[in-house]
């Protein structure tokens, strides 16, 4: 399809959002922008991009600033690890690589965190390099407008999308293609009620022609979804509290929390007896994560216990959102009279 570049971009000329990162050829913020946009809308990551530039303008400054600092900015997007990689990475670059970002998608595609995908972004939009993206908005539309039934979670959909986008990508000026194409995904092709008839592609598109506009794209199946039963304690005397830190390879590594108990079934009870002057405990809450939900209860005391765990930090009341929080205990705080 030879006018499959041209249609997109002149579209993109007229239609496209007018978003921060945009206007940028800076490859750090580029990144940073990518980064912030993995499992993000666009209108939440603004604000945290802003956020970013304005507290981090260099990859130096990102690397010099602790991590505690980098996740409680971080804090309310999810995925973490996303911060943990960007500071990672930017402590690489000030230390192996002189400070200067790569310019080459090989060399970008080292840094931690980074996919093919990342790295075909950044390398074409800072770069001008010949790397065609594929991300979820790319992987619906080609498999509409191409009419395609393999699997986009499979091994062979992900070799054959790859293919099939490498062959369409604009020579001259892939970054602008890279764009369009995510940017039509994002605002006309969308999941449900897609806006066909505002398409540039609509004329060429196999899947309006046959009728089957949502049954694109196929998947294999869906990921199991597991569940999980916290009990957070929070002790409150003296305008005091007590924290602790999340340890290993789980879900908000090094972040902080209130004391918790984990359980394996929703109707299984903790032992509270060591615990005195119980005032009440929350209603069940639920917090949705990609692959998990966390079903959360919280106990409140008006006394500290007699023995203090080791990993348990006393702190302030008023200074707990010093310390970066995952976001089920951020809501729980700015929606419940906790202190």
């Amino acid at each position: 399809m030879n006018d499959f570049s041209p249609l997109i971009v002149d579209w993109y000329r007229l239609k496209k959002r007018e978003l921060p990162w945009r206007a940028e050829s800076n490859p750090y913020f580029i990144w940073l922008s990518e980064i912030i946009l993995q499992q993000t809308r666009v209108s939440q990551g603004i604000y945290y991009y802003l956020k970013f530039t304005k507290n981090y303008p260099t990859i130096i400054a990102l690397a010099n600033a602790e991590e505690k600092e980098v996740l409680n900015d971080w804090q309310g997007l999810g995925y973490y690890s996303r911060a943990r990689n960007l500071h990672f990475s930017a402590k690489h670059i000030r230390d192996e690589l002189n400070g200067v970002f790569p310019t080459t998608y090989n060399e970008i595609r080292k840094l931690k965190g980074v996919g093919q995908y990342t790295a075909s972004a950044i390398s074409s939009f800072a770069f001008n390099e010949k790397r065609a993206v594929v991300d979820g908005n790319v992987y619906r539309l080609l498999s509409r407008v191409f009419n395609l039934d393999t699997p986009i979670d499979s091994s062979s959909g992900v070799k054959e999308f790859q293919e099939l986008a490498d062959t369409l990508i604009n020579r001259e000026n892939p970054g602008e293609h890279n764009q369009a194409i995510m940017e039509i995904g994002a605002l006309i092709c969308v999941p449900k009620q897609p806006k066909c008839i505002e398409c540039p592609l609509k004329e060429k598109c196999l899947s309006l022609a046959n009728n089957c506009i949502n049954s694109r794209p196929i998947k294999k199946g869906k990921t199991r979804v597991t569940g999980r039963f916290f009990h957070y304690l929070i002790f409150n005397s003296e305008e005091k509290t007590i924290i602790e830190q999340r340890i290993g390879k789980g879900i908000w590594q090094n972040m902080y929390q209130f004391p918790m108990v984990e359980v394996a079934k929703a109707d299984e009870r903790i032992d509270l007896s060591a615990f005195k002057n119980k005032s009440f405990e929350s209603p069940v809450r639920k917090h949705v994560l990609s692959h998990q939900h966390i079903y959360a209860t919280f106990h409140h005391f008006n006394s500290f216990p007699t023995e203090i765990n080791g990993n348990w930090r006393t702190i302030k009341q008023s200074d707990i959102q010093e310390y970066p929080l995952p976001r089920i205990i951020d809501r729980y705080l700015e929606e419940e009279d906790v202190f």
